[in-house]
């Protein structure tokens, strides 16, 4: 008998629960707008993405800086032994590979990143890829900028068979100006 007469008591619960419901159903929502929780969810994640871009330009730049830096001290190097007229020839090499990865924004492990990324979908200058300004997934350093870089490491790794100051700080001087040009902000 107890169940029974709770029976009736859920019925009328459910009963006015429905009767609240009803009018509030019945006129709709108060807005048809998205809901301010999800735009701003989405806001946020939209600053994320974005932020996200920001970063990987700020770590290619870090890529480029330190090579460049590793580069001015090798160049100091190849200076000295030349110089003293002792063989600069390895010295040489590794300038002219330093310069060629400021050319390429990196060695090839971050060559294999790179292409992770374009894998995923990821092009950072997307634009400028489709009006040849960059190649594809390159951050900072432009095509032109990508010669200059290239020529002037080609130079330095042919002068290693004879050594030359003169060709040697002509080619710095080109490497020096295209970097600077570079990062300026």
């Amino acid at each position: 008998m107890l169940r029974a007469s709770r029976i009736p008591m859920v019925l009328m619960i459910l009963v006015a629960m429905a009767a609240i419901q009803l009018p509030i159903s019945a006129a709709g929502p108060e807005t048809t707008g998205t809901p301010e929780q999800l735009v701003a969810t989405y806001r946020s994640l939209a600053d994320t993405i974005l932020g996200a871009k920001k970063t990987e330009a700020n770590l290619v730049s870090a890529i480029l800086a330190a090579t460049y830096r590793h580069a001015e001290v090798t160049l100091a190097q190849a200076r000295g032994q030349i110089q003293a007229k002792k063989d600069a020839k390895a010295d040489l090499e590794k300038l002219a590979t330093l310069i060629s990865q400021l050319g390429n924004e990196g060695d090839a492990s971050v060559a294999a990143v790179r292409k992770t990324l374009l894998e995923g979908g990821h092009h950072h200058n997307a634009a400028g890829e489709q009006q040849g300004i960059y190649d594809e997934g390159f951050v900072i350093v432009t095509r032109a900028a990508k010669k200059v870089f290239l020529d002037a490491a080609g130079q330095i790794g042919k002068s290693a068979q004879a050594p030359n100051l003169t060709t040697l700080d002509a080619e710095w001087q080109k490497v020096q100006k295209q970097y600077t040009a570079l990062m300026q902000p």
